[in-house]
């Protein structure tokens, strides 16, 4: 569920408002506030993903609030007002979304739902920066997903690694596993090396390259698979082989 705070200065708007917000089932309302004073410093302690503000309010209009924001730890900010002039200049100074007085419910679920979303998209990427950052400096081992299991596999047991639309995929000589790090970390913490912008080969499971046109090859692994190599790699590649 959502945080969120309501700022408008008058009471009965911002009554209205947090409960159609709480009526999605989506949202929590953790604070009011009747100016944008009072909003920012609740903004600041109670760290709400969403905030709901009017623009027209007196001393600091609700634009002005969200320029005092920080843009690298802000929540999302949707205005809500009865003057739609204010749209172009909301969404240029990072608004996340702009809604009309009076708020139409099936509008403002729609906007939440698009909340919902970001959130999620930001969740997967913290989760993944955690597991990097949780990740050693060298990696003897590559954990992965089985069905309904996490297999371990050895370094050395791996033949190659590569991406897709679906994930990051592990190669062994019997198995294509899938791994929760990015083929950046298994580049930067295994033995593993750039040989295509999409994979990666173990230079100890390389048993024969094949030169094809245009600068391009193929390696062939003891197991018989096949990895392709790119003219930018190619060079590289047959530098760490030894190869002239």
């Amino acid at each position: 569920m959502l945080t969120a705070i309501v700022i408008d200065d008058e009471l009965f708007a911002r009554e209205e408002l947090t409960e159609l917000l709480q009526e999605t089932n989506m949202v929590e309302v953790i604070a009011q506030a009747s100016n944008a004073i009072e909003g920012l410093k609740q903004i600041n302690t109670l760290k709400p993903e969403a905030v709901f503000v009017d623009i027209h309010m007196p001393q600091v209009s609700g634009v002005e609030l969200l320029g005092m924001l920080d843009p690298d730890t802000m929540p999302h900010v949707i205005f809500v007002t009865a003057y739609d002039q204010y749209a172009i200049q909301a969404f240029e100074d990072n608004a996340f979304d702009y809604l009309l007085k009076p708020v139409d419910p099936k509008r403002l679920h729609k906007s939440i739902q698009r909340l919902v979303k970001t959130k999620q998209h930001q969740d997967a990427v913290y989760t993944q920066t955690q597991i990097e950052a949780l990740t050693p400096k060298h990696l003897q081992q590559v954990p992965c997903m089985g069905h309904n299991r996490i297999m371990i596999i050895p370094l050395n047991d791996i033949e190659s690694a590569f991406s897709d639309l679906s994930g990051v995929h592990v190669q062994t000589a019997h198995q294509t596993t899938t791994s929760q790090l990015t083929l950046k970390t298994l580049e930067e913490k295994t033995e593993l090396l750039r040989c295509h912008r999409q994979y990666l080969i173990n230079t100890k499971a390389i048993k024969e390259i094949k030169l094809l046109e245009n600068g391009l090859a193929e390696v062939v692994t003891h197991s018989g698979h096949l990895v392709p190599v790119s003219r930018r790699y190619l060079k590289p590649l047959k530098e760490v082989l030894g190869i002239i």
